[in-house]
């Protein structure tokens, strides 16, 4: 193999040193030069890691985006729904409050019952969104 020829400066000292190394033990000076070149090149462990860490760190960032995303759609949701159901609901006589209770309890009940089946099957609102999103975007050409 063809070796290519460089010329360099080196500081004084270090040159006194370079020499002392080849002639302890007794090599030619390109040989060292070559050797403290490639270990130079070559990415050690630290950098290997801080670079796995770096990727690391990036899927994090995107996962806690994401769950930021999916707690802002919660919140908009339970808002919206609070105020519509605020605005929408007449207040309870007093003569049927204890009618009005009792059916609140058992449709309390059926909502958590339906929220667990959700939950156990990984159904989401954020995922039905995405999909209603993605729908709506094929229905409309990409135009909403």
């Amino acid at each position: 193999m063809a070796k290519v020829r460089l010329n360099v400066y080196f500081d004084p000292a270090l040159f006194d040193r370079l020499e002392a190394a080849a002639a302890s033990r007794r090599v030619p000076k390109t040989h060292i030069v070559e050797a403290a070149l490639a270990s130079f090149l070559t990415p050690d462990e630290a950098d290997q890691r801080e670079a796995a860490l770096v990727r690391r760190l990036d899927r994090m960032t995107r996962a806690i985006e994401r769950f930021e995303r999916d707690q802002e759609i919660a919140g908009e949701a339970l808002a919206l729904f609070i105020r519509f159901w605020l605005s929408a609901i007449p207040p309870v006589q007093d003569d049927l409050r204890e009618a009005a209770m009792a059916q609140g309890k058992e449709r309390y009940a059926g909502f958590v019952e339906t929220l667990a089946r959700r939950l156990a099957k990984g159904s989401t609102l954020a995922k039905e969104l995405s999909r209603d999103i993605k729908g709506d975007e094929a229905d409309t050409g990409g135009k909403i």
